[in-house]
């Protein structure tokens, strides 16, 4: 047997591997978080927008959620406007709100929508305005470390969920529609939020009792080493994750994953999982492989 045709059977092992998988999701809710460097670099935006469309055509529905934080950055240094950060959150003046949801709705939601389209999906871009689908409250004011001193500091237009109507989400994805989801709510007062989109993740996989929530980072899962590729958790059970947290082994950026994957789990969401966003078609590596890649929380 030649080379070529060692190949193309090599192909079809592929495609056997992944059918058990492909039966059990068929007609299931998959929420993914977008974010980081797949996010930036042109190959991974390409890569993650052919995972998710060939999600949809085999049946199953994904849910995109997106944040956008460097080009939020990039707009305000632009324009002259200082960013303020405090325990990793935006502190959002009006101003800022402003920018926040001009960046997120008027150009990575669209960007994105067009990009799912071009790879032959059907996308349309919410955002938690749009049929109250994220009715949220302000974040009040907090006593927080600064520079060695605690400050009483009020976040301004941060918001939290207080609850969330998946309707909207559910008559797009019968339309076979591909709902991607800015992680902007919305006040009683009609007010814009900035809410972590780590969080929004969160909350709709719960409303949607979603299959599975995905979260793509930065990094290869959780480490109980940072740095020590060797020390990678692949499975993590939620009350663990919970220790490492208080123990500070789990820090930083990484904390609101894990609290949305744990708060997705104690929602009826059967799996989440913390994957490294860098490497092309991760997305596909974990859900369509046996050995799969980053850390699955439970």
């Amino acid at each position: 047997m030649n080379d070529a045709m060692q190949k193309l059977i090599g192909k079809a092992e592929v495609l056997i591997e992944a059918l058990p998988y492909i039966r059990n999701f068929a007609g299931k809710t998959f929420v993914i978080k977008y974010g980081g460097q797949a996010m930036v670099s042109d190959e991974l935006k390409n890569a993650v927008a052919q995972d998710i469309v060939l999600l949809k055509y085999i049946g199953i529905n994904p849910i995109l959620v997106h944040g956008g934080g460097k080009e939020i950055t990039a707009l305000m240094d632009k324009l002259g406007k200082e960013t303020s950060f405090v325990d990793g959150l935006r502190v959002t003046d009006k101003e800022t709100m402003e920018m926040v949801e001009m960046v997120l709705v008027g150009k990575v939601s669209k960007e994105i929508v067009t990009l799912l389209n071009r790879h032959g999906g059907k996308a349309v871009g919410l955002s938690g305005k749009d049929s109250n689908l994220l009715m949220a409250e302000k974040r009040s004011p907090a006593n927080v470390n600064v520079d060695g001193m605690e400050k009483t500091v009020d976040l301004g237009y941060v918001g939290d969920i207080v609850s969330v109507d998946p309707a909207v989400i559910h008559t797009l994805s019968r339309e076979n529609y591909i709902p991607v989801i800015s992680s902007i709510g919305v006040s009683a007062a009609g007010e814009g939020l900035n809410i972590n989109a780590d969080h929004v993740a969160g909350e709709l996989a719960a409303a949607l009792t979603a299959e599975k929530l995905i979260v793509l980072t930065d990094v290869e899962g959780i480490l109980t080493q940072p740095g020590d590729l060797t020390s990678l958790i692949s499975s993590l059970h939620r009350q663990k994750a919970r220790e490492m947290i208080i123990s500070g082994e789990i820090s930083k950026g990484m904390i609101p994953k894990v609290e949305a994957c744990v708060h997705a789990l104690n929602n009826n969401v059967r799996r989440t999982h913390i994957i490294d966003g860098r490497i092309s078609h991760s997305l596909l590596l974990e859900i369509f492989t046996d050995h799969g890649i980053g850390t699955m929380v439970i």
